[in-house]
Parts: structure tokens; sequence; C-alpha cells
């Protein structure tokens, strides 16, 4: 089981670029499929949040967490701060066609349910999902 302890550590370290402290939170290999993006490797799943990392800051804030043996639900915030021009071409090339472009100094908050499949304590599968957008 992925515990809320246990998550609030993963999350310490997603919000500190500690990718290796990410990335042991994961079976090996992980699998990750999230709006576009498909990581199959340690090393993809790092290589991926570097580049990203070097484009926008990205924090997670939990909203709302439950968790069993075999799965862990979050409800965040994803907010996402540009630190440089992140346009529609550079997604798609990076196969994160179900991301949104964003220029330098824009700020998006994206509300995100998170499912994680584990096994052994580990994560085995994320799946990202957006809520519909109300609109007032």
């Amino acid at each position: 089981m992925l515990d809320r302890a246990q998550y609030e550590q993963y999350l310490a370290a997603f919000n500190a670029r500690d990718y290796d402290g990410v990335a042991d939170f994961y079976v090996d290999p992980p699998r990750m499929e999230f709006f576009g993006i498909v990581i199959r490797s340690r090393q993809e799943l790092k290589d991926f949040y570097r580049w990203l990392h070097s484009a926008v800051k990205e924090t997670v804030t939990l909203r709302n967490f439950a968790a069993s043996e075999t799965c862990t639900a979050c409800d965040a915030i994803v907010r996402i701060e540009a630190l440089r021009d992140v346009t529609r071409e550079e997604l798609d090339a990076k196969g994160a066609v179900g991301f949104f472009p964003i220029n330098q100094g824009e700020i998006q908050e994206i509300r995100q349910f998170i499912f994680y499949t584990t096994r052994g304590g580990k994560i085995e599968q994320v799946e990202c999902a957006l809520p519909p957008q109300i609109q007032g």
C-alpha cells in the first residue's frame, strides 16, 4: 500500500525535483500514460521531468487522498508557472499532446485526478484525468 505518509514523501521528492527519489517510488519498469506522454523506463521518467521542469515550475498540492492495497487515488491542484514559452509545436514533438501551451510568466492551475495502481507499496501505473470545466 502507498499510504498518505509515503505519498507525502513522494510529493516532497517531486516538488523538490529529486528525480531519483521520485523514481524510487516506482516498480521497475514504470508504466505511465497521461495526456499523450508514455513512460516505460526509469530513465524516460527522469528525462521527461527534467525536460518539463526546464520549461515550467510545477507544484502539486494534494486536496483529497484515498488508498487501498492496490490503488492510491488523489485529487490535486497542479500549478504550472512558465519559465519560458512552451509552444504547441514543442509539446507535440515531445508527445505531450494533452498539455497546454503556456507563455513565459503565465500560471496555470489545473485540477487533476491521479490514479496510481500499486504493487508491494510501489507505483506500478499512473493515470491522470481532468474533471469537466464548469462554465460560470
